[in-house]
């Protein structure tokens, strides 16, 4: 049986109100693209990001961006390096929503065109070639990417074209207020939120002394500020903050600092280097075995700690930004797509980012980005008629209703930053080194900057 986990702690979430649910290289044009092959990599979603004012609206598409109605779409997803873990699931949930948006009559009559495209990760220059395939082949809607890093190497340029860029995975509170002329959106959100759940479950299983240890980036240090400042607030105390590089040879000193603190958790903010940092707290007695260990986003992962012996993941904890509805049909229904699918991370979130864009650009009656970008607040919010479905969406709409989409995570509305309004965050328990199960979800509203 899979049980609840009930939040107590109102006081770490601030004004965040819970709502509590029960458990159960190059590209290539086609209309429904397969995904490329991915390596195996763990979990991993963030890298660097920087802090900029808010954007102001979309401007309104010129009357000749909308001569031609047909709407492009491009990936910008890891199908290599340190990220690659997340492209499986998120390659499916696009090319799931494409299939779905075409036999359904395809976009203002036409169909939808994807591009599938690599994004690699911050340590190579995949990403603004891929961008420049893209644009070169008239791609007026980026989805993508997965990294806020990878996203920073490229926003600018997608922006300043006009092309709307809407990442189903970014989660760095510093992209909330990026300067993106009302082009950045995403269905993702921000750690603001992941941290605040994170800490009142470490709390709410009486969690008082913990230690945090972050890759240094932006997803690192944004979800470790949010976790410590919720966890300190509700009376926990934080033994070790930590930042390290992910790409240092050992973590024997970061881990022997931990130990020295004696905590009673300890929080692993990462991505692929979480299975070496892992295997050096295990190595010092700071493992899962001698205190609760969590893990999040990045790193959550049924491939990545296989090799461990065997059962040493067992109770360790993780949280993942997930959907208010059971995902199991869809998740099943992904494995249609895409049959060697072993996680899902962020593919329903993918799936739901095709979609609204898609139905936005029939609201907008126009397929340029900054026309979809002025639409998307409307299609997913602001007192429309509901629906789920991208057929019965489409019907509301030529029939000259406003509508309110509804994605697979949950209502989509939008806040003023076209970051999610709000959100869920799946907690998960390790039953072996390979498998998790859902112990509770919160749906909470984002806080905001």
């Amino acid at each position: 049986m899979k049980r609840t986990m009930v939040i107590k702690s109102a006081a770490v979430l601030g004004v965040v109100s819970l709502g509590l649910a029960a458990c159960g290289g190059s590209s290539t044009s086609t209309e429904s693209s397969a995904a490329p092959a991915a390596s195996e990599a763990p979990a991993a979603s963030e890298a660097p990001a920087a802090e900029a004012p808010a954007a102001e609206p979309a401007a309104e598409p010129a009357a000749d961006e909308c001569k031609n109605p047909s709407l492009i779409t491009a990936t910008l997803l890891p199908a290599t390096g340190s990220l690659a873990f997340l492209g499986p699931p998120e390659f499916a949930g696009v090319k799931m929503a494409v299939d779905e948006i075409n036999a359904a009559g395809g976009v203002l009559g036409a169909p939808l065109v994807n591009i599938d495209g690599d994004s690699g990760d911050t340590s190579t220059d995949i990403a603004s070639q891929t961008t420049d395939a893209a644009l070169s082949q008239g791609a007026q809607v980026i989805i993508g990417a997965a990294s806020s890093g990878v996203s920073l190497t490229v926003i600018d340029k997608i922006t300043s074209q006009g092309v709307l860029m809407i990442s189903p995975a970014n989660t760095s509170p510093a992209l909330t207020t990026y300067e993106d002329n009302g082009l950045y959106w995403r269905v993702a959100p921000s750690d603001a939120l992941q941290g605040a759940i994170l800490a009142s479950t470490a709390i709410d299983s009486g969690i008082t002394k913990a230690a945090v240890i972050a890759r240094q980036d932006a997803y690192g240090e944004g979800l470790e500020k949010a976790f410590s400042k919720n966890f300190t607030e509700a009376g926990g105390t934080v033994t070790s903050e930590l930042l390290y590089d992910p790409e240092a040879a050992t973590f024997d000193a970061e881990v022997a600092e931990i130990k020295a603190g004696a905590p009673e958790a300890v929080v692993v903010i990462g991505f692929e280097e979480s299975v070496k940092l892992l295997q050096e707290m295990i190595k010092q007695g700071v493992g899962p075995a001698d205190q609760q260990v969590y893990l999040v986003d990045g790193n959550i992962s049924t491939e990545a700690y296989k090799e461990f012996p065997k059962n040493t993941m067992k109770g360790v904890i993780a949280t993942v930004p997930s959907g208010e509805a059971d995902l199991t049909a869809f998740n099943e229904a992904l494995l249609m797509v895409d049959p060697a699918l072993t996680d899902f991370t962020y593919g329903s979130q993918s799936y739901d980012a095709v979609m609204v864009v898609a139905l936005a650009a029939n609201v907008a009656g126009c397929a340029s980005g900054t026309a979809i970008a002025a639409a998307l607040a409307d299609t997913a919010g602001n007192g429309g008629e509901a629906c789920t479905t991208y057929a019965d969406c489409l019907a509301l709409i030529q029939a000259g209703k406003d509508i309110d989409f509804n994605g697979v995570t949950g209502p989509l509305d939008f806040n003023q930053y076209g970051d999610p309004a709000s959100a869920t965050i799946s907690i998960n328990q390790y039953t072996s080194n390979g498998a998790f199960e859902e112990i509770g979800k919160v749906t909470a509203e984002v806080p905001l900057p």
